[in-house]
């Protein structure tokens, strides 16, 4: 299974990327693979400020729908709109193409409750 180590993650399954204080947001391939195929990823809160562990969207797979949560505090600046047309690259690339959400984060100190990848794979088994 694929956990990259330069990244974080939480135990709802998504993984953040940070860049400075901007993140990046995706779901694991944990995650895509429980889900099964996603047809469609929503996110209404784009230029929203929100607090750790708030839903932020979801995600539809055929069989289920599943809520996606804000790994850290901040705002939403920006949404992966290939999703919309191409939401299978969640699937086949959760962690390049298939990423969901860009966020400014306003408490860096919250990265210090994500987990590393080694925590993560310890969580599911791995």
């Amino acid at each position: 299974m694929n956990i990259p180590v330069n990244l974080k993650y939480t135990k709802d399954h998504e993984w953040v990327s940070l860049d400075g204080d901007i993140a990046i947001v995706g779901i694991t391939h944990f995650a895509q693979k429980e889900l099964g195929d996603i047809v469609y990823v929503e996110v209404e809160t784009l230029d929203q400020t929100l607090e750790k562990d708030e839903v932020f969207g979801t995600v539809e797979a055929v069989k289920t729908v599943s809520d996606l949560f804000l790994p850290l505090s901040g705002e939403i600046i920006e949404f992966n709109d290939a999703l919309e047309s191409k939401p299978e690259s969640v699937n086949t690339d959760p962690y390049g193409a298939g990423w969901m959400i860009k966020v400014k984060v306003s408490n860096l100190d919250e990265l210090d409750s994500l987990l590393s990848s080694e925590s993560y794979k310890e969580l599911i088994g791995a």
